[in-house]
């Protein structure tokens, strides 16, 4: 942290006037023993470094982070009946309510994958997703207490509802693997690139997550929106039909929903029965990287007053 601080000694009586330099070396007029500044002397603003942020500071609060964490799954679950089943049971009952209206009923294609394991394959994405970015898009609201008592990288709230996600999206992974099996679908050396997609899809959900979550602050509606976006995102998002299925004049606006490229390739390093996109792979990763760069600006901007207003 940086301090900025004028300092000023000595005893005048009560008919001396004199001048003391302050921190932006203005001179502070004082009558008797009394200084009246037109601003504060004491200035605390957190340490930048060139990417905005302070790495070093969010290194010093990685127990909060941990912590953070560990409460939100611990709240998550506590007092409930089946605890952690929860993290199975919704994308797997959904897949099979997808497989029997859309599989089944209405012969939506699968790139040649059972339609089980390719629509469970694109819902543990998408719930990691959009339970990752609701519940990090609401942090900061819920978390009002910590904010006006004491200071702290504020993104590492929406950051611990991310990774708390991240364990459901590993409970989930396992049921794939088992579904897999059963479906006798061998991976191949593509499933190498799995952790890459996981990242980006974090990285994804923690960008939009975090700006979502500045701008709740500020306009308590989104809270109301969220889930109607979200919503209508996951049938932007190839997760119960493959991207072959949209006519090929309409794919390139497919690609600029970045979803699109992550779940597109988790399927492909999942069952090696493609090759991969690269091209959608790399415009999902550039727009990542441009929201990152763009909610971590936001959030900076707006950090300073959520204490006065949440």
């Amino acid at each position: 942290m940086d301090l900025i601080a004028s300092k000023s000694t000595g005893v005048l009586d009560s008919e001396t006037t004199t001048s003391v330099a302050s921190s932006d070396n203005a001179e502070l007029p004082i009558h008797g023993s009394t200084i009246l500044p037109d601003e504060p002397l004491v200035k605390i603003r957190p340490e930048r470094s060139w990417i905005g942020v302070s790495l070093r500071d969010l290194w010093a609060h990685r127990e909060l982070l941990y912590f953070l964490t560990w409460r939100d799954l611990k709240v998550r679950y506590k007092q409930t009946v089946l605890g952690v089943a929860w993290a199975i049971m919704q994308p797997l009952f959904t897949m099979i309510i997808f497989t029997l209206f859309f599989g089944r009923l209405a012969g939506m294609p699968s790139d040649g994958v059972p339609y089980p394991v390719f629509v469970y394959a694109g819902l543990i994405i998408w719930t990691f997703f959009s339970n990752a970015v609701t519940l990090s898009g609401n942090s900061l609201v819920g978390n009002a207490h910590l904010l006006s008592k004491v200071y702290f990288p504020r993104m590492i709230i929406p950051g611990a509802a991310i990774l708390a996600g991240l364990v459901d999206f590993a409970i989930a992974f396992a049921v794939l693997v088992g579904l897999m099996a059963y479906f006798g679908t061998v991976p191949t050396v593509k499933i190498l690139l799995v952790p890459v997609l996981v990242a980006l899809v974090t990285l994804l959900a923690f960008s939009v997550g975090m700006w979502l979550s500045a701008l709740n602050v500020k306009y308590r509606d989104i809270r109301f929106a969220l889930p109607f976006v979200v919503q209508l995102w996951m049938f932007l998002s190839p997760v119960i039909y493959p991207s072959s299925f949209v006519p090929a004049r309409w794919r390139w606006l497919l690609a600029l929903n970045p979803l699109t490229g992550i779940i597109d390739n988790f399927r492909v390093s999942l069952f090696g029965n493609q090759s991969f996109n690269w091209m959608s792979l790399a415009a999902a990763t550039i727009i990542t990287l441009a929201l990152f760069i763009y909610s971590t600006y936001v959030f900076l901007r707006m950090e300073e007053n959520f204490a006065d207003i949440v």
